[in-house]
């Protein structure tokens, strides 16, 4: 019997419900959305029960959805704009920029499949198929030029439904991509309390972020956009989300703190040193070998003067700590935590702004095939971010999931635990090999207490 497959059913384009004068205007990048033209889009959404209430209708459900997000465009209308380029000649350079003009809107797909919630919820791994409840699959950041920007895809279950977002990386980093998320979510909501659509509580700044004194429209030293491409072919990787309760993370942090005598290690610093080891193990790396942890970090509040969490666009670096497997496997859990620690105090205003001040002399941008570190970790997203707090009118969602995007071997996912009080979820992505051996591995099963986040 072949397997059910995503199939779409319409999709339209939505334009902002006004568009002021000043929405119309180019918009340039800044420093940290440049480099990021080969990353793929940001992918992720919520999966949700469909309401026993009789009354519920789908179309109503669907233009609902599409006349909220509409409104919602009004103030975040980066996202219904395409990438543009301009060649100059002396020097050869590039400046890309964000063009309303010619853009047709965001994209609204409808798809649906002849799947159960639980058909999702209930295998070891995270099913191959819920990539494709999302748009832009494989799509890099440079493919805005031609693809939207942002793609709401709206997937049917027989019994649920999927609202997936994909947004182009190099507008907008996870903390912008969740206060758009949350922001579409409370004005959907805001027509059943009022009758009619609110605008955001919490409006975007959508100004991009300049070093004071330099020039706010970046050339970069290029001569084609194929200099700025670099799609990444990754491996078969196997997919499998691990639960943590609230109680279990304290424990651990405990355990941190009490072997480096301090309180200073974070929950989330103690849960990445625990995986940074368990990963190492099951890969079995050679004494000797180097091994990474990396972090990607908000700097909105580490700059100075900090920048509101309501900035919209790409604030994030990576902090990397690395060990070789030997010593970080010799010491204790204690001891990775705190090198994490040590690197993550260690990323500060001037740290930032020495990275501002090299790349403004030396711009570059990230190529993925270079930028994934085969025997290191990359901990990626944050338990912070308000996910389970995206209703749409349908309750609470089961369970968060991604894409296809910005995968390889050691990535990991944390989102916030559906339970809350502070419990985690992790989305780990190994070598089937590789993974075979992590969730064998002792240590982690001393933590860890479910294997999906029902």
């Amino acid at each position: 019997m072949a397997s059910p497959c995503v199939q779409i059913i319409s999709h339209c384009f939505i334009k902002p419900k006004l568009a002021s004068k000043e929405a119309k205007k180019p918009i340039h990048f800044s420093l940290w959305d440049l480099p990021l033209f080969s990353l793929n889009y940001i992918q992720k959404g919520l999966l949700f029960r469909l309401p026993e209430n009789q009354d519920f209708s789908i179309a109503t459900f669907l233009q609902d959805l599409k006349d909220s997000l509409s409104v919602t465009l009004t103030h975040f209308h980066p996202l219904a704009a395409r990438l543009a380029t301009v060649k100059q000649q002396n020097p050869p350079s590039l400046i890309v920029f964000l063009d309303h003009e010619k853009s047709p809107g965001a994209k609204f797909v409808h798809a649906n499949v002849d799947l159960r919630v639980s058909d999702v919820l209930r295998p070891t791994d995270v099913p191959l198929i819920v990539q494709s409840f999302f748009d832009h699959h494989q799509a890099i950041a440079h493919d805005g030029h031609e693809l939207s920007l942002l793609t709401c895809q709206a997937t049917e279950l027989v019994d649920g439904i999927f609202i997936g977002v994909s947004v182009n990386h190099m507008v907008a980093d996870g903390t912008s991509y969740w206060h758009f998320f949350k922001s579409w979510s409370e004005v959907f909501l805001s027509k059943a309390r009022n009758g009619h659509f609110m605008p955001v509580s919490r409006p975007p700044i959508l100004e991009r972020w300049v070093l004071p004194g330099s020039d706010p429209i970046i050339r970069l030293p290029f001569t084609d956009n194929d200099e700025l491409i670099d799609r990444h072919n990754r491996p078969f990787l196997r997919e499998r989300i691990f639960h943590f309760s609230s109680d279990s993370l304290s424990k651990l942090k405990a355990k941190a703190n009490l072997e480096c005598n301090t309180t200073k290690i974070s929950t989330l610093q103690a849960l990445s040193a625990l995986v940074w080891r368990c990963v190492t193990r099951a890969r079995r790396l050679p004494p000797n070998q180097e091994t990474g942890c990396r972090f990607a970090v908000n700097d909105r509040t580490r700059i100075s003067p900090p920048v509101p969490e309501t900035y919209f666009g790409n604030m994030v670096l990576i902090v990397r700590s690395t060990a070789t497997a030997g010593r970080l496997l010799d010491h204790g859990l204690g001891w990775a935590a705190w090198q994490l620690h040590e690197a993550v105090v260690n990323h500060d205003d001037n740290a930032i702004k020495g990275f501002v001040d090299s790349w403004l002399k030396n711009p570059f941008v990230f190529k993925m095939s270079r930028f994934h570190d085969p025997n290191g970790v990359h901990i990626g997203s944050s338990p912070r971010f308000d996910m389970y707090g995206n209703e749409f009118g349908l309750g609470k969602g089961v369970a968060v999931l991604s894409g296809y995007a910005n995968k390889f071997d050691g990535k990991v996912t944390v989102y916030p635990g559906r339970d809350g009080g502070g419990s985690m979820d992790l989305e780990v992505c190994l070598l089937p090999e590789n993974m075979a051996a992590f969730e064998c591995d002792e240590e982690l099963k001393s933590v860890v207490i479910g294997e999906k986040a029902i």
